[in-house]
Formats: C-alpha cells, sequence, structure tokens
C-alpha cells in the first residue's frame, strides 16, 4: 500500500484536480510518459485509497442540495475511532474527522433542501450512533471553492 506520493504521482493528482477529465494520453504527453503508465499509477493510486475520481457539484449552483457541519461531543473518548467510523459512514455524510477544540468530531453532511431532512439526519440517524453528548449544526448559507463529492442518501434521490 502506497504510504507518499512520489514527484510523478503528485504530478498525476494535480493534473487531474485541474481537470478531472484529462484523458491518460494527454496526462502522459504532459508528464513525459506513456498513457499505460498513467492508466497503471492511476488505478494503483485508487486501489491504494489515495485517489477517488469522481463528479464534483457546487453547491452554489445546484439547486436542492443543503449542506451543513454538525460539531459532535460525545460522552466518552475511549471509542473515538469506532464513533468516527459509525458516524462517517452514514448516508448523509460527506466527511467527518477527528478534531481538536470544543468538539470531538465535525461532519459534513449533504441533504435535501427540506429542513426535515436535516432533522432527520440528527434526530435518526446521529442519534442511532449512541454514545453522544450533544452536536451543534451549522448550515452554510454561502461558500466559494466549495466542490461536493455527493454523499449516498443524495445519489439516491438523483437517481430516481
Amino acid at each position: 500500500m502506497k504510504n507518499s506520493l512520489d514527484a510523478s504521482d503528485r504530478r498525476l493528482v494535480a493534473a487531474l484536480s485541474n481537470d478531472g477529465q484529462l484523458s491518460p494520453a494527454r496526462i502522459g504527453e504532459d508528464m513525459g510518459v506513456t498513457a499505460p503508465t498513467v492508466r497503471s499509477r492511476m488505478k494503483n493510486l485508487v486501489k491504494a485509497g489515495v485517489l477517488k475520481i469522481a463528479g464534483l457539484v457546487n453547491p452554489e449552483k445546484t439547486r436542492g442540495l443543503t449542506v451543513a457541519l454538525v460539531g459532535i461531543s460525545l460522552h466518552s473518548h475511549e471509542q473515538l475511532g469506532e464513533k468516527l467510523d459509525q458516524i462517517g459512514s452514514l448516508p448523509r455524510v460527506n466527511w467527518a474527522a477527528v478534531v481538536t477544540g470544543r468538539y470531538d468530531i465535525i461532519v459534513e453532511i449533504v441533504c435535501s433542501d427540506e429542513i426535515g431532512d436535516l432533522y432527520d439526519f440528527l434526530d435518526q440517524d446521529l442519534s442511532g450512533v449512541g454514545g453522544i453528548n450533544a452536536s451543534e449544526s451549522f448550515v452554510v448559507m454561502k461558500s466559494r471553492r466549495k466542490w461536493l463529492c455527493l454523499p449516498d442518501a443524495v445519489l439516491e434521490t438523483f437517481n430516481k
């Protein structure tokens, strides 16, 4: 499993970060390597969990989405990693992180414009995890340079 990116991997990731639709041939041309080399490196990075290639959505330009940050305080820190895994796997969660400061875990969720969707996350999804002392929600009203990889719960509504 890859623990660090070499110079070629960093150039490949940078190229895809600028334009995820670039062909391996075009990236290889810019990097001075062949398209099969680029494909092989991409495959290895994906397999290692370092790279994910996905379509990102700008929530500012996509009607029907609400983005919120949720700060979570746990009763105990004994199972912090387990709680992070449980919360991170909830269907509306885009990402979750253990943090320093006031909260133990910060979560970004994406839900529909319906306030009830946020309520369901807090009341059903999050409370189902257990061991949570308190949470505080912050609905994102405006953002810049924010692109989302949509979580499972939102993808289900897009596929209908």
